[in-house]
This record gives structure tokens, C-alpha cells and sequence, in this order.
């Protein structure tokens, strides 16, 4: 058997189980549950793997995350325990929103075995500059630095106040802003030892503007963001970094978790490919018009996710990302999604404000 047929039945094993877990009437989800009762007979039992799931479910509406309540997307296995509430996205009104426990710790624990403790040194002292607030973001990358014994400075930043400035023309004071969070960043960093820094690639190079990232003890950094086309990444490397600083991009959200990039080089032109922590989290590159169809490898298309996790289940989220589909490897036999963007990136101009 290939590695790619192995995890294609290590993920039609998830899918039962995860299937079975949250329309169980011992364990299941309110939300999952009813789902199930409208079909009648053994609609669980039905789904036999992940095909079946493109089967069986329409693309998610993430509208629902918005307007039903907390209690119809608690599990009754967690019944007994409160829950945390995150927020997603940075833009403004009224945000989706996701509950949960554990997830965020399984999905940043995972992570950290793709570091280094030469880059990323167990102990050590680490620095996140970007949107802590209502996000899991804070709290996963508090949980990686306790989990590698390491503590975290925090710089927070509101996203959703920037692209606010932008889009009413006030490029002026969303610059004063971002100079405000990296001048907070400077004196942390001034005073404190730092070895690694979590931020997006704007502040990132902003940082760089001001000092020598090397120079001041910095090992390792991972950057969250959207878009990082392999020009940044080629700049923040040999130029803000200076070669001399591992540098870790990640593709992740409050719905899925966390993806890692393959190894960067310059024989591959710098270009990123993430690869989604299957089996809790499957991304797929589907065809805008017809979301039902993958699109070949090496085009590009919408980004699809499909998160499973016994605190959550969500099938086919048509996510506001486009990217190309890349092929499996031998760490990860199963697609990737390569240079991501903003979905429209190409036909529309796009406020990503500090990311």
C-alpha cells in the first residue's frame, strides 16, 4: 500500500469515527444531531468516508456561525465543561464566532514538532506581535511557547481598526497605528531577551526597518498571514532576517487549526505550499464555479475546508482563500494548497490591512 492510499484510509477511519462521535445521542452535537434525524434510518452509518462527505453535504454556510446559538454546536460529551468562544476573520459586524476546549492546544502541540530547538529554544523567551482579543490565536500561541517551556510577550494589534482606516481612506492613521505596535514591540524587545517572534509579514518587515532581527537574539520566527508571495518571502529571508533567522510561514484559522509549509529553498523560487493537519483538518482546491469538483493539480482554485475534531464538525467551508493545488509528498501524502491569496486576489483589489 502507498502512502497515499494509507492516508486516504487513515482518513475515512477519521471521518466514521468523527461522523459517529457528534450524531451519537451519548456524545453528539444538537446541530449534528438533527441533521441526522431529518434523514432518518442510520444517517451516520451512511457515511462511510470522506468521499461520502462530498456526497452528503452541500458547502458549509458560515452564516450560521453568526446567528445559532453556542448550545446547538456543544457536544454533549462536553456538557459538564464551559467552553471558550473565538472569533474569526478581522473584518467588522458581527463575527462568526466558535466554541471549544482542547482543540487549539492538540492542533499548536502537533506544530511544534516541525521546530527546531535550535531556532525555536525550549526555555526561551517569545514575542507575539498581532491580534490577540476574542481570537484562539493568543491562547494557541501562549500554549506552544508553555509547551516547548518556553513564556510569551504579548503586542496586541486590532486588525479590524486598520482595515477600518483603509478602506475610509485614512491611509495616515492606519501608519501611526502600526508604528505604535512596533514601537510597543522595540521596547520589549530592548529590554527583554527574545529568541523567537510570531507576527504577520507587514509587521514583520516594519520591525526589520527599525533594527537588526538577528542582531537582537532573535532564533526563529513563524509568521501568520494570508497572503506571502514568494517575492516577500524571498525579502523577508535574505533581507529582514538577513539568512541568519529561521523563518516558519503558517496557514491557519479558528475553524481549522494550524497547516505547515513545506521546507522553503531557492531552487523552489520560495514559493509556499501548506499542507492542512489531516486528518483533524482537510483542505482541498475546488472549482469556483462548480465547488463539487477538485481542480487539477498545479491550477488554482477556491480553498475548501473540512474540519474534524470531536469538538467540532464542520463539512466543506468555502473559505475566503484561493490557491493553487499542489501535489502530496512523502511528510504529506495528501494535497496542498499552494501560494495562498485572497480569494478574487487577481480580478479585485483586496484591504488586508496588517496582514
Amino acid at each position: 500500500m502507498s502512502s497515499i492510499e494509507a492516508a486516504c484510509e487513515a482518513l475515512d477511519a477519521h471521518v466514521r469515527e468523527i461522523v459517529q462521535w457528534h450524531m451519537s445521542p451519548e456524545t453528539g452535537t444538537p446541530v449534528w444531531l438533527d441533521w441526522a434525524s431529518e434523514r432518518g434510518g442510520d444517517a451516520a452509518g451512511s457515511i462511510g468516508g470522506f468521499a461520502d462527505l462530498v456526497e452528503c453535504f452541500g458547502n458549509f454556510d458560515g452564516e450560521r456561525l453568526r446567528t445559532e446559538s453556542h448550545e446547538y454546536w456543544r457536544p454533549r460529551a462536553f456538557a459538564d465543561r464551559p467552553f471558550n468562544i473565538f472569533e474569526t476573520g478581522g473584518t467588522t459586524g458581527m463575527p462568526k464566532q466558535r466554541i471549544g476546549w482542547d482543540d487549539y492546544k492538540e492542533d499548536y502541540e502537533a506544530f511544534s514538532a516541525t521546530l527546531s530547538d535550535a531556532s525555536f529554544p525550549p526555555g526561551g523567551y517569545w514575542l507575539m506581535i498581532g491580534p490577540t482579543g476574542p481570537r484562539r490565536l493568543r491562547l494557541a500561541i501562549e500554549h506552544l511557547a508553555n509547551f516547548r517551556g518556553s513564556s510569551c510577550y504579548f503586542v496586541d494589534l486590532d486588525p479590524r481598526w486598520v482595515k477600518k482606516l483603509l478602506r475610509a481612506g485614512q491611509g495616515d492613521q492606519a501608519k501611526a497605528y502600526m508604528e505604535h505596535v512596533i514601537d510597543q514591540a522595540l521596547s520589549i524587545i530592548k529590554h527583554r531577551d527574545v529568541d523567537v517572534l510570531f507576527t504577520t509579514p507587514r509587521l514583520l518587515e516594519k520591525l526589520g526597518e527599525h533594527i537588526s532581527i538577528p542582531d537582537a537574539g532573535i532564533k526563529g520566527v513563524f509568521c501568520g498571514g494570508t497572503e506571502m508571495s514568494p517575492q516577500t518571502v524571498r525579502f523577508l529571508i535574505e533581507e529582514v532576517l538577513e539568512e541568519e533567522v529561521a523563518f516558519h510561514p503558517t496557514y491557519g484559522n479558528t475553524l481549522m487549526g494550524l497547516a505547515a509549509s513545506r521546507p522553503l529553498s531557492k531552487e523552489d523560487g520560495y514559493a509556499i505550499t501548506y499542507y492542512a493537519p489531516q486528518p483533524r483538518a482537510v483542505l482541498r482546491v475546488t472549482n469556483p464555479k462548480r465547488p463539487d469538483e477538485l481542480v487539477n493539480h498545479g491550477e488554482w482554485g477556491r480553498v475548501e475546508l473540512t474540519t474534524l475534531t470531536r469538538e467540532f464538525f464542520m463539512p466543506r467551508f468555502l473559505e475566503r482563500d484561493e490557491a493553487r493545488r499542489c501535489e502530496p509528498t512523502a511528510d504529506h501524502p495528501w494535497d496542498g494548497v499552494g501560494e495562498v491569496r485572497p480569494f478574487g486576489a487577481s480580478e479585485h483589489k483586496i484591504i488586508e490591512g496588517v496582514y
